[in-house]
């Protein structure tokens, strides 16, 4: 596959990613949306165990990137995701549209985060929730936007100094707040009988999500140096680095606040958890933290999700029209991004949006294994077992996911499902066939 066209000059470089800077892309993604977002929704459903839920999404997670750490070592591709998936099941509606709920869950990734920038930067002036939410949020998607317009180079070596800040950063943050606690659990003092195991496993499905940016790692395969090495690597660290940093953090909130502080404050649980720890100086210091973490990952996201678009664009898997636009394709991508970013950001609030993000990505997960172990399983030596097992914990998660959601907010899971059908008729419509099954020897 050539992709080294319509790309304004930001062709695909082969080596031009160490194993350190893929780290960093990793957890920049990943920190940004996980911490900072979620960690009040996973206390929610979890109750006092949410530290725990961090570790199973993380061991779920472990097991689901064995698929395309497999993959990428096989083929090493800038197209990712949407490589894996046309080498599984051929260039059809199957392959285009699971790529494509992978494009929207990043989409939707970077409005959570979006918003939870305008959340976190609104709490010294004490507003909650109103229109300056929705604008500030918009305001950080425009900004990502022509920072990536202007060509920045030097967003690798950017998202590195990034994710040095924010690992250390947070994790000094959770270091210091179970310090002042004496290491005593304030979350844990009321009864974990009200949060039911269903609620545990849905949380999961949340924990999962701050996760998901692995995925980034694999889209840049083509880049990273070494990649039949590296790409499984730099997986494995990113997940190993981000499981430190979250309980850190998750034991440093539940240090400082009650399970029901948590879950009233679960849009700012930092910046809550910050003061009685901290003072004054440490909530001040934690919220320009969560300003700086999300407003970057937004850039990284912004990023990511138009190169997969325009890499999908290339692809064939996805119709591509200019309406009117000038430029590379991938000036094209970053708009419609930026577009349906900006739409989610201001008609959905944070749990909504990040329930869709969990829906889209466990689907698009489970298609990808299910690819993997019928088509590809032989060819590249991986195991049957720790495949199935990955389908398996994605549709225990995604089962009592749902069930809770169509007790709390039905309307989601309606959503949800029209939106995810929606994507696999338009891809069938577009490509006419759902299946394509290469038998010919596959080849990058």
């Amino acid at each position: 596959m050539n992709h080294e066209h319509g790309h304004g000059g930001d062709g695909y470089k082969k080596n031009s990613i160490t194993l350190g800077g893929a780290v960093a892309m990793g957890t920049g993604v990943m920190i940004g949306a996980g911490i900072f977002a979620l960690t009040g929704q996973i206390a929610e459903l979890a109750g006092p165990l949410f530290p725990i839920a961090f570790i199973i999404g993380a061991i779920v997670t472990g097991f689901s990137s064995y698929s395309y750490i497999k993959m990428s070592n096989a083929w090493p591709s800038a197209g990712g995701i949407g490589m894996i998936l046309q080498k599984c099941y051929g260039p059809g509606g199957i392959a285009a549209g699971a790529a494509l709920l992978m494009a929207l869950s990043m989409v939707i990734a970077e409005s959570l985060v979006a918003r939870t920038f305008a959340t976190y930067l609104l709490r010294p002036f004490d507003i909650e929730g109103g229109p300056l939410v929705p604008i500030l949020a918009v305001g950080v998607i425009l900004f990502a936007f022509l920072v990536n317009i202007a060509g920045n180079r030097s967003i690798g070596l950017f998202s590195m100094v990034m994710a040095a800040i924010k690992i250390g950063g947070i994790a000094l943050f959770g270091i210091a707040a179970l310090w002042s606690s004496g290491f005593g659990f304030a979350a844990a003092t009321q009864d974990a009988g009200d949060f039911g195991a269903m609620g545990f496993v849905a949380s999961v499905a949340l924990a999962i999500l701050a996760f998901k940016g692995f995925t980034t790692i694999t889209n840049s395969g083509a880049e990273i140096t070494d990649p039949n090495r590296n790409v499984g690597r730099a997986i494995i660290i990113s997940i190993a680095l981000c499981v430190v940093v979250y309980l850190l953090v998750a034991f440093g909130v539940g240090s400082s606040l009650t399970i029901d502080e948590i879950i009233a404050a679960k849009d700012y649980s930092l910046a809550e958890a910050a003061e009685p720890a901290l003072g004054q100086v440490g909530f001040l210091l934690t919220v320009l933290l969560a300003v700086v973490a999300t407003a970057s990952a937004v850039l990284a996201s912004v990023f990511a999700v138009s190169r997969m678009l325009a890499m999908l664009t290339d692809m064939k898997m996805i119709p591509h029209s200019h309406f009117g636009m000038s430029g590379p394709i991938q000036r094209h991508t970053l708009v419609y991004t930026v577009v349906i970013a900006s739409f989610l950001a201001v008609f959905f609030d944070l749990s909504r949006i990040a329930s869709l993000g969990a829906f889209f990505y466990l689907i698009m997960d489970m298609v990808v294994h299910w690819g993997v172990w019928r088509y590809r399983r032989a060819e590249i030596g991986a195991s049957g077992v720790v495949i199935l097992a990955a389908l398996g914990f994605d549709a225990i998660v995604l089962v009592a996911f749902t069930a809770m959601k169509l007790q709390s907010d039905p309307a989601i899971v309606a959503y949800a499902a029209v939106t995810i059908a929606g994507v696999f008729l338009f891809e069938r419509a577009y490509l006419s066939r759902w299946l394509a099954p290469q038998d010919e020897p596959a080849h990058s």
